[in-house]
């Protein structure tokens, strides 16, 4: 599929850019001083830090439709010592969260009537980094180090669901998922990161920032388990996300990781969930906000529309989540002392937010609900 016009509205030369080395680029911008606003500051979750004065100055309101702060709660640090935390995904039965660490190669399991963190609830993983649950309860996890996606059986066996395209191709490194409910199709995006280093996966070595194939976003039938490109218009798809009320898929495009004439956004496509496909993709929301351009990773949406994504390589004052409306304006923004890589809802009433950050784990009371189960 070509290229589309629309991604002439690019922003312009002197918006910062990312090159193959862009993540490391990024750091070390910051660690030189070119961080945001010195009023924004990291605050300290460590050990005996002093409990912050509500209402949490942190949650920033941008516009008068973000009425999902609460006054009286704080963002709370759950858990640290991941070395590149990913893949939040709530579990409503077993009233737990997993995620995935992707480097260490293994899946971490919080809790929620006691908040114990089982490190190893999945060992090895196969450096999985995005999960999801069906509407049977059972997990659904993408694998960079096998280049599947996989489903975990109640008698405790696995089920590859992809490991190939609609071509009979090897995927590169499926990344992130979600199943629509009324179906159970899974849609999967696949951008390639986890076979483009050892870090992360298998550094491939082919010489290609696409190690195998075309980057693109798949869907897989719960029926026949045929798989289905349903899109490449993307540079490097990969959080993705369906519309409170399905008729939207939102899909965050972090190919100016490696391709020049990328941006940095988070696109829409209008949904057929009957025939399983999509149409119209254009941009939703530009990641280039004050001046600064980061990375949309992983994307959540809530009851009202809002569409929550996680936020970073920029600095102090910009990572986080920041929070869009339906309409694609920016609307709030959570600020954490981390990169933010992934976002999902959860909690009993599922109006607690849950965000993986590099190293850590956070989450945040909302008034609001997530869209979907997890």
């Amino acid at each position: 599929m070509t290229r589309p016009d629309r991604l002439d509205d690019r922003p312009d030369d002197e918006t910062p850019r990312f090159d193959r080395r862009g993540f490391l680029a990024a750091a070390a911008a910051i660690a030189a001083g070119t961080a945001m606003a010195p009023e924004a500051f990291a605050r300290n979750f460590g050990p005996g830090a002093e409990p912050v004065r509500y209402p949490d100055p942190d949650i920033i309101a941008l516009d008068k439709r973000f009425t999902a702060k609460l006054g009286n709660t704080p963002i709370q640090r759950l858990h640290t010592g991941t070395l590149w935390a990913e893949g939040p995904a709530w579990n409503g039965v077993g009233r737990y969260l997993i995620w995935s660490d992707i480097p260490s190669n293994e899946q971490l399991r919080w809790i929620e009537e006691d908040g114990h963190v089982s490190r190893g609830f999945r060992a090895p993983s196969g450096n999985s980094n995005g999960n999801t649950f069906d509407y049977r309860g059972r997990q659904i996890a993408c694998e960079h180090l096998n280049r599947r996606v996989v489903r975990y059986e109640y008698d405790g066996s696995v089920t590859v669901l992809a490991d190939k395209n609609d071509t009979g191709q090897g995927f590169n490194a499926p990344n992130d998922a979600i199943v629509h409910p009324d179906d159970g199709s899974i849609w999967f995006t696949d951008p390639g990161y986890g076979q483009l280093m050892n870090y992360e996966g298998f550094r491939a070595g082919t010489g290609s920032v696409q190690p195998f194939i075309k980057e693109a976003v798949y869907r897989i039938d719960a029926n026949s388990g045929k798989v289905t490109k349903v899109t490449d218009e993307p540079f490097k798809p990969n959080g993705l996300c369906f519309s409170h009320d399905y008729k939207t898929l939102y899909v965050a495009d972090t190919g100016v990781s490696h391709y020049p004439e990328a941006a940095s956004r988070i696109w829409a496509f209008d949904l057929d969930a009957k025939n399983g496909t999509l149409s119209k993709g254009r941009e939703f929301a530009s990641m280039t906000w004050e001046g600064k351009t980061g990375f949309a990773d992983g994307i959540r949406c809530d009851e009202d529309g809002n569409v929550w994504s996680s936020a970073g390589w920029v600095g102090d004052g910009y990572d986080g989540v920041h929070v869009f409306a339906p309409d694609g304006t920016r609307i709030a923004q959570i600020r954490l002392p981390e990169i933010c890589s992934n976002v999902c809802f959860g909690g009993s009433k599922r109006n607690r937010l849950f965000m993986t950050a590099s190293q850590s784990l956070y989450a945040v009371y909302v008034e609001t609900r997530g869209a979907h189960i997890t």
